[in-house]
Order: structure tokens, then C-alpha cells, then sequence
């Protein structure tokens, strides 16, 4: 695919390592390399996954593009700058205006209801009167009906659908899902997928999407296959 904006994420020469404890003069590795030189790009309305086996270092990977964890070497540039030269409350800023996430453990808060977690990205944008809108998204998701229940009281699916809801409420141009079908059984996993990708393309945001499910990962237009410590696309056939 030809950019024809500038990418939204630019990652070059990206490597992430860990020190390790020093435990003996015989031991020469003192780091652990997750990966290393990662070059791409990822353009707007795009919907790429990255794929890997467990421990490559997936969500290491959105962890540094999101601007939540500096790289040991290369740098990102989100929307055209380069994010890891401005200090964590620019940062924060820029993941509040623009960044939406949902994780494979749902991350709601247990003492808020279902509608109070959707107006939550607004509340902290300082945003009034954001009832509505969150009433709009719960009906989007099709839980008008649990507007005041409590995460508990929802199944995973249903959590799965507030986080949902609550990712797309503050319109992110970006959007980072982690295994988002992770703790779904089959059924409510395709569901969620379809979901996901409906509002997505009405929206037209950037989905970059870390999975393990094949089914899920041919869904979108790019794959990403990290690797060994270092990243490959696959073509579609």
C-alpha cells in the first residue's frame, strides 16, 4: 500500500533489551534481546496485526509505539514526532487526544458501572455532560440494557464490549488492541472481531492489533510476523 499522507507510526531501527543480573564471570550474554533494527511504518486507516509466538515480544512492541516504554535503541515517531524526545506528561497528552486501547483483561473499574467506564477517556479530557455520547456507544455495542451494571455482573463478552465502547468514545485517531479476543471463548471472540472491525471502518481509524489468532490477524490489510528479533510481513495470497 503507497503512503499517501505521511505514516501515523514510524518505528526505525527499534530494539528493545534487558540487562541481565550479573550471576557469574562465565556468562557472556549480560542482556536479553527481544528484538532489534525493527524498521516500519503504519499508515492512516490502516489495519495491521502483529503476530508472533509468546515471549517475542508483541505487546513490548505496542508498548513502545504507544509511547508507554522507551526503546534501548531507535526511536518512534507518532503523527510526525518523535515521541520518546518529549518528557511522559507530553507524552500522556498526546495518548489522551489521540490513543485508544483495549486489552485482553477488559481494564475496567470494578466500582464503576459499564456507563461510567464509556465516559471515562471524556472525563479526563475534562469533557461535561458525556452521558449521552456514552449511551449512544453502549447501544452501539448493543448493552443499552446494562447501562448501571457493574463489571462483574457482565459476562467477559459484554466487558469486552464496554472496553470497546470506551476505546472508540474519545474518536482515537489510533487505536491499539492487545489480544483483544484472548479471554473470549469462540463464539463471543468472532463476535467481538466483527464488532470491532465494523466501528473501525466506520470510524476509519488506525488499528494496529497484537494476536495470536490467525483469524483474527487475516482480518486485517497488513500482518506483521515478529520473529526471531526481527519483524516480517506475510502477503496475502
Amino acid at each position: 500500500m503507497t503512503a499517501i499522507e505521511n505514516p501515523l507510526i514510524q518505528a526505525k531501527a527499534l530494539g528493545k533489551f534487558f540487562e541481565l543480573p550479573k550471576q557469574s564471570d562465565v556468562l557472556e550474554e549480560s542482556k536479553i534481546h527481544l528484538f532489534d533494527c525493527l524498521n516500519f511504518n503504519i499508515n492512516p486507516a490502516e489495519t495491521v496485526s502483529i503476530s508472533g509466538s509468546s515471549g517475542s515480544g508483541k505487546s513490548t512492541l505496542i508498548s513502545l509505539l504507544a509511547g508507554l516504554e522507551p526503546p534501548s535503541t531507535g526511536q518512534v515517531k507518532l503523527f510526525g514526532q518523535s515521541i520518546y524526545d518529549l518528557d511522559e506528561n507530553k507524552r500522556s497528552e498526546i495518548r489522551l487526544q489521540n490513543i485508544g486501547f483495549i486489552f485482553q483483561s477488559f481494564q475496567l473499574i470494578d466500582n464503576l458501572t459499564a456507563l461510567e467506564n464509556i465516559t471515562m477517556p471524556l472525563d479526563l479530557r475534562g469533557q461535561k455532560n458525556v452521558d449521552e455520547e456514552a449511551k449512544y456507544w453502549l447501544q452501539r455495542v448493543g448493552l443499552s440494557h446494562r447501562a448501571n451494571h457493574y463489571p462483574t455482573q457482565l459476562s467477559g463478552g459484554e466487558q469486552q464490549r464496554v472496553a470497546i465502547a470506551r476505546a472508540f468514545i474519545s474518536k482515537p485517531s489510533l487505536l491499539f488492541a492487545d489480544e483483544p479476543t484472548g479471554n473470549l471463548d469462540q463464539h463471543n471472540a468472532e463476535n467481538i472481531i466483527d464488532l470491532l472491525f465494523e466501528i473501525n471502518q466506520e470510524n476509519q481509524t488506525t488499528l494496529l492489533i497484537v494476536t495470536h489468532d490467525q483469524q483474527l490477524a487475516q482480518k486485517c490489510q497488513r500482518q506483521l510476523i515478529l520473529n526471531n528479533g526481527k519483524i516480517n510481513e506475510a502477503h496475502h495470497s
